[in-house]
């Protein structure tokens, strides 16, 4: 699994001109993509390594401060673009694989104690958020 973190003051997903998840911060917008060898295991060490990753303000975590996480699914943070001009897809879990391990990202960091808005899987999103220092962390699980 691969997330970016993004710290910010708000950050919110509109579907077809309407908000589905949205965060005032600080906390965390988190793009999360699945590749083909993802196990709920993975999800949830990735979901235990958000919630307690020390990049807001006075390196606290979002269970320091009881910030909230804005969750979005994001096949292409999996692209391939070393060749030619097009990126190519073909590390990116199927959204059969995807979708359950996005949720259970999603359903362990509730389990923590975690307040998380989300996206719509598969949908096309209008993300905007203010990103806070900037500071943007890269996550490999």
């Amino acid at each position: 699994m691969r997330a970016v973190a993004q710290r910010v003051s708000e950050a919110k997903v509109v579907v077809d001109g309407r908000t589905v998840g949205a965060i005032a911060g600080p906390g965390l917008c988190v793009l999360v993509g699945v590749t083909h060898d993802d196990t709920k295991e993975k999800a949830a060490n990735l979901a235990r390594k958000l919630w307690t990753l020390r990049i807001l303000p006075d390196e606290k975590s979002c269970s320091d401060i009881a910030a909230p996480l804005l969750v979005i699914s994001q096949f292409t943070l999996y692209g391939d673009a070393r060749k030619g001009r097009r990126p190519t897809w073909n590390a990116a879990a199927p959204g059969s694989v995807a979708e359950p391990l996005v949720d259970a990202v999603v359903a362990e960091l509730r389990a923590l104690g975690a307040s998380v808005e989300t996206g719509v899987f598969g949908a096309d999103m209008k993300v905007s958020l203010t990103n806070d220092g900037p500071f943007t962390v890269v996550i490999d699980m």
